[in-house]
């Protein structure tokens, strides 16, 4: 689910390079903190939060599919 969040977060954002992503592992629950670069902040998060709401959305269906729990990050 990491490659999942890292690929996503890539396609969203101009300096590629600069994306993150660092997963806390627990028993069957995630947590993945998405990194990019100050200036993509806003193409990730998106007006109003909803690009964050539906990068947050896919990858709790992924997790679920895997009978798993799954949280993003996003820091800044």
């Amino acid at each position: 689910m990491r490659d999942l969040v890292l690929w996503l977060a890539r396609e969203l954002v101009e300096k590629k390079d600069a994306v993150k992503v660092d997963a806390i592992e627990r028993d069957r629950s995630s947590v993945y903190e998405l990194t990019v670069d100050p200036d993509d902040l806003g193409r990730v998060i998106g007006r109003g939060g909803k690009t964050a709401k539906a990068l947050r959305t896919v990858l709790d269906a992924a997790a679920r599919h895997e009978g798993k729990r799954a949280v993003l990050d996003i820091l800044d």
